[in-house]
């Protein structure tokens, strides 16, 4: 390109006007008649053709040259030139078309004007006056192509997105005396979990997750698994470990699978149908708002595979064992504690979807509901159980999603603790309902509501677990606010009546304000 500008001097510089000013007014695209009519004109040889041209005009000097000395413009047949019109692509690269074969035969028959002795003086003393400058800029280019090679060559990776999250909670138990005779105290605590993922492509379809987390929340003590908060923890364990190892992968265009090397739960394996379910990091406060109980029946290492029936219906299939590093008897993938889900995922719209889920688990519970309803703590001995679940969220409308679930657990006992606990079933029950209204005020937030009855004991035939008598309403209500792209601040309350589905228990009303910030 240098060498064009210096070899034609002023026919460089009238070309680079005109394109100028064409390319600062091409904004919007022509309509056909009128390319027609570009397209048909004569070559205009004076610029006095051109009736809507005037000596006042800013490019009438680079006009009037190109059209008097170089004869490359065209006017329309009207005999105008409609220079404030914007025009198409096609007209721009018919104008610079004409000029450069003007160009070729200016060159071609050798006229006066080619070349010019002042011309080749000034490129001449132009290369001499900027040799350093250019010898310096040619240094620079050859430093930054190798730090270029060397940073690829010790990059960490050219495949791994890494996302964090972290979650500050504070909590507190703003009202309660005493739950099974235990002494509720209200104890402000505050606490954070934090998450490095490192999501790693190696094909642009597969997915590897590595998850590093450290967490040290802890749920509110008033008694009874009922209220428990999404993101805490059972354990008073804060070191960092890798909470998350998972590969994801196609098979074919319809089938996808999961192969999960520890830490996982139902949400990588299928769809929970619900809008609340954010992973603790969003939408719903407690463990129960956040998807139907049953799916908590399944967590560990395993494998999940997903099939699509069209667009409509898809069915999943996981497996997943909580001690499958274990080698000791009753434990590893096979032997110990495993939950296995099938679940047929209808979503007749955009907006709704509908979950049919069954899951076969072995000494697994929910974390939820009362003492009653978590038989495997209750009883200390191995247990089998079955459960069923139906969910649905149903979009009224882009800014009201309608939800909701029931869930039925059947468990028996596999041992009798040396004849001191019957044989026997229990069934087990939950439902909810839950309101939610997306972008409530501004986009990104989300108010929810979830009304419901955490699992209870509804009968057994186990003398160590007996029904529970009465029953206890979840009641939750949080507004999540998107302070920023990456800050989201949601308060929010847990009302339990009669907790542990004991009505001589106190109500407990927990108070909780999650920030969760993402980068």
């Amino acid at each position: 390109m240098l060498k064009v500008v210096y070899r034609f001097g002023k026919l460089t510089t009238e070309l680079f006007c005109v394109s100028w000013v064409l390319a600062h007014t091409t904004s919007v695209t022509a309509n056909d008649n009128i390319n027609n009519q570009l397209l048909n004109a004569e070559q205009v040889t004076s610029i006095s053709q051109l009736s809507d041209v005037q000596p006042t005009d800013w490019a009438f000097q680079a006009l009037q040259s190109l059209v008097e000395r170089y004869g490359c413009i065209a006017g329309y047949l009207s005999g105008t030139y409609r220079g404030n019109r914007a025009m198409t692509r096609y007209e721009f690269a018919a104008g610079v078309n004409a000029c450069l074969d003007r160009v070729n035969e200016l060159i071609n028959t050798a006229t006066s004007n080619l070349v010019r002795t002042e011309d080749l003086v000034t490129l001449q003393r132009l290369q001499e006056e900027f040799a350093s400058e250019l010898a310096t800029l040619r240094g620079r280019t050859d430093v930054l192509e190798a730090k270029n090679t060397q940073l690829e060559a010790f990059q960490f990776s050219t495949t791994t997105k890494l996302e964090g999250e972290v979650i500050m909670a504070l909590t507190d138990v703003i009202a309660a005396n005493t739950v099974n005779g235990q002494d509720i105290h209200n104890n402000t605590t505050l606490g954070l979990r934090t998450r490095l993922n490192f999501k790693t492509s190696f094909t642009g379809k597969d997915l590897l997750t590595t998850r590093i987390q450290a967490n040290n929340l802890l749920n509110p003590n008033i008694g009874t698994p009922e209220g428990r908060l999404s993101f805490t923890r059972n354990d008073s364990m804060t070191d960092a470990v890798i909470n998350l190892l998972a590969y994801e992968f196609p098979l074919g265009e319809k089938t996808s699978v999961i192969a999960i090397a520890n830490e996982g739960d139902a949400e990588e394996i299928t769809d929970t149908v619900n809008i609340l379910d954010g992973e603790a990091a969003f939408g719903a406060l407690s463990r129960f708002g956040t998807r139907n109980p049953i799916y908590y029946h399944l967590d560990g290492a395993g494998l999940g595979i997903t099939h699509e029936f069209g667009e409509t219906l898809e069915i999943s299939l996981g497996y997943l064992a909580d001690s499958a590093n274990e080698p000791e008897t009753k434990s590893g993938l096979f032997q110990g504690g495993y939950g296995f889900l099938t679940q047929l995922t209808l979503k007749p719209s955009k907006r709704s979807s509908i979950g049919l889920t069954y899951i076969n688990s072995y000494n697994q519970e929910t974390g939820t509901g009362s003492n009653q309803a978590n038989p495997f703590s209750k009883l200390g001995v191995p247990i089998i159980s079955n459960s069923y679940g139906l969910q649905a969220s149903l979009g009224i409308s882009d800014k009201f999603v309608l939800g909701g679930w029931v869930g039925y657990t059947n468990t028996r006992n596999l041992s009798t603790a040396g004849s001191t606990i019957d044989r026997g079933s229990a069934d087990i029950w939950n439902y909810a309902l839950t309101l939610a209204f997306p972008d409530l005020g501004k986009k990104g937030n989300l108010a929810g509501i979830i009304v419901g009855m955490e699992p209870k004991v509804t009968s057994s035939s186990i003398n160590e677990l007996s029904r529970d008598k009465d029953t206890s309403y979840h009641l939750e209500a949080f507004y999540q606010h998107q302070l920023t792209d990456n800050i989201t601040i949601t308060p929010g309350l847990i009302w339990l009546t009669a907790p542990d589905h004991n009505s001589n228990n106190d109500d407990v009303v927990i108070g909780a304000i999650r920030t969760t910030l993402t980068f």
